[in-house]
């Protein structure tokens, strides 16, 4: 009998293939003594030379589906591995402790890791030598101990990836041709990973719990992501479902598409803008593909994570003028420098905190590191002729952090124009809002900000005092919480008081629930991932907004997340 997991539906669709589970195998080893130590060091050998094998193939495959530059760490490693100082170092040990391969590997790069590390603080280049020290020792470890390592880049059949956990990093390797979808042990539905399988439109369950223990590497299984349901070993007549199931799903997909060119409008003609959410240029394809009416929320901090180094102002104005071109127009919003909470750059090593999802990141970094800062508003200035350009400033909490991230754009603007240097007019400056003290306070900032968008991953996140990361109490991730739509409503309000737009580029912008909710509070704008879009412009169509904006005030009268939910789907989805 098949077995049968659940978890959070994190990316519609469904998905039929085998299990590549994307577990690290079990790499602990026991001391031996050792008697043929010429023997042993051509073990060791023979394990670097695999290791080199395997990073040459992945940097190859890299370079073709990434480019060079995304390839590049790959060099690196390989360039750790061709150091005869780090093998002449672990033969030595073996030579004179007369100790397995195993034990002189982990004593000779533990000690270059350490003494990197310790350089870290003066050097953040250092930092990075000792990350790629750590990926190479595990390579090798696992040739010594004779286990494989997994790696997503090199997979070249259809697979349902299972995993803890999936990094951004993992997300980036995954070619759609082979990678059908995944299943992840931890998450919520805000999670990265979950965010970046519905860019990819591929299925996605997140917060399963038990999915790498209970799924083994190779086994057939499907995997519903729209009812969050993965299915190991199925029967036939199980597949004969899904598969149904999944091509109905695709059939109303293309029912969307046709949506692709028109106006976001409402049954009562009430027009809305309807835009994206996007990480890197790339993305930019699928905002095209689906009809987005601008770009609601650029990650910048993409451009940070992929780089060995801090990018230059010039990679950055490439990047920035590349989106702006591309939407021909339409509004870009960028997000400025979001790093912090769970999104690391090894070359800017941050203070460890007990909770840094409540410390130095966002805006915080950039206030204190205005080098940073300042690099980046100059790179935008400089790309604001080549289209629309609105900024806003992430994780603003109080008046004072705004004011002091608007002096220093006019700052830099100022030195730009001296120096001759063209920028557009009418560069809007907004802030999220996601900090529940900024969203209590949105008359006093609506007042000198151009525009809001509403963060709600984290604003909800930090109003619920909920990690949305933990499965655990993923129950209080509770969009529709009364609560919650008060906040909502306060910021859309003071900024409609004081003529601003307001705008949501949270997740919660394309869900279903929550749109009819948004469109009666007169939100302006609805920015979500590329392939949410079609579909809200779907259901936008169906609503009326005076209806709406009853609905609204019923819901903001409710007292719980279930019985706005319940309301919603009464009221509008049901009919």
């Amino acid at each position: 009998m098949a077995n049968e997991i659940k978890g959070i539906a994190a990316s519609n669709g469904v998905a039929i293939a085998k299990a590549y589970k994307l577990v690290d195998p079990d790499l602990s080893f026991e001391q031996r003594t050792i008697g043929d130590v010429e023997a042993e060091k051509g073990r060791l050998r023979a394990a670097f030379d695999a290791s080199k094998k395997d990073l040459e193939q992945i940097r190859d495959k890299a370079t073709a589906s990434m480019g060079e530059a995304e390839a590049e760490v790959f060099t690196a490693h390989i360039m750790v591995l061709e150091d005869p100082e780090l093998l002449g170092g672990i033969e030595g040990q073996i030579a004179s402790e007369q100790v397995n391969a195993e034990v002189a590997l982990k004593a000779t790069t533990d000690m270059y890791i350490g003494m990197f590390e310790g350089m870290a603080d003066d050097n953040p280049y250092m930092a990075e030598r000792a990350a790629d020290i750590r990926d190479v020792t595990k390579r090798i470890m696992s040739h010594l101990l004779g286990k494989q390592l997994p790696n997503p880049a090199l997979i070249n059949e259809e697979v349902i990836i299972v995993a803890n956990d999936m990094t951004p990093s993992d997300t980036a390797q995954l070619d759609r041709r082979f990678v059908k979808g995944f299943i992840t042990n931890i998450g919520g539905r805000t999670a990265h990973a979950a965010i970046m399988a519905r860019t990819l439109e591929i299925p996605a369950i997140v917060g399963s719990e038990v999915a790498t223990e209970q799924i083994a590497d190779g086994q057939a299984m499907i995997l519903d992501g729209l009812d969050g349901l993965a299915i190991i070993e199925p029967s036939d007549e199980q597949i004969k479902t899904y598969r149904a199931k999944g091509d109905r799903y695709l059939e109303q997909k293309v029912e969307w598409a046709k949506l692709k060119d028109e106006k976001s409008v409402t049954a009562d003609g009430k027009e809305f803008v309807i835009g994206a959410n996007i990480g890197t240029p790339k993305d930019l394809d699928g905002v095209t593909d689906n009809g987005g009416e601008g770009i609601g929320l650029y990650r910048t901090e993409f451009l940070y994570m992929d780089s060995k180094e801090l990018p230059t102002e010039e990679e950055q104005f490439n990047a920035y003028k590349a989106v702006l071109e591309g939407m021909d127009g339409k509004t870009v919003t960028v997000r400025t420098m979001d790093i912090g909470g769970d999104k690391y750059l090894p070359y800017l090593p941050l203070p460890k905190e007990e909770n840094p999802f409540l410390g130095y990141r966002a805006i915080r970094i950039s206030l204190d590191r205005d080098d940073i800062f300042r690099t980046q508003l100059r790179a935008l200035l400089r790309a604001s002729v080549y289209g629309d350009l609105w900024i806003m400033f992430p994780m603003v909490a109080t008046l004072p952090e705004f004011r002091a991230a608007r002096d220093i754009f006019y700052e830099e603007k100022a030195k730009l124009q001296a120096q001759g240097t063209a920028i557009a007019d009418g560069i809007k400056l907004g802030i999220m809002i996601e900090v529940p003290a900024a969203a209590v306070l949105a008359d006093k900032f609506a007042q000198e900000v151009d525009f809001f968008s509403i963060g709600t991953n984290d604003l909800i996140g930090y109003s619920m005092a909920a990690d949305r990361g933990n499965d655990k109490i993923s129950y209080l991730y509770q969009p529709y919480n009364p609560s919650i739509l008060r906040l909502i409503k306060n910021v859309i309000d003071s900024a409609h008081k004081y003529g601003k737009f307001a705008a949501m580029c949270g997740e919660m912008a394309g869900d279903p629930i929550a749109l009819p909710i948004l469109v009666g509070m007169g939100l302006d704008e609805f920015s979500m991932s590329a392939t949410s879009m079609l579909q809200a412009r779907s259901l936008m169509k169906k609503l009326n907004t005076t209806e709406m904006a009853t609905l609204a005030d019923q819901a903001l009268d409710a007292e719980t997340n279930d019985e706005v939910k319940a309301l919603v789907e009464q009221t509008v989805l049901n009919k």
